[in-house]
């Protein structure tokens, strides 16, 4: 995931600190937290949250559009 000094996504143009982006999971660091979050476009966020505020820190480009979603995934059985 390449870093990122942008302020906005660089695939779709939302600000950083606006919405909608989704949590996907938050972790405890010594000075704050991490959190990893998925923007509206897709695009997978990784957020460090300390005493200079929250930034983004690194981000992939959107999911691509082919991908199977995870309930396409899923393995169903039957009896």
């Amino acid at each position: 995931m390449p870093s990122t000094g942008t302020t906005t996504c660089p695939h779709c143009g939302r600000p950083d600190g606006g919405e909608p982006f989704r949590v996907l999971s938050r972790h405890t660091t010594a000075t704050g937290h991490t959190e990893w979050t998925r923007c509206g476009c897709g695009s997978l966020q990784v957020r460090v949250a300390d005493g200079r505020g929250t930034r983004v820190v690194s981000r992939s480009g959107p999911a691509p559009e082919s991908a199977p979603s995870r309930a396409d995934t899923a393995i169903h059985c039957r009896s």
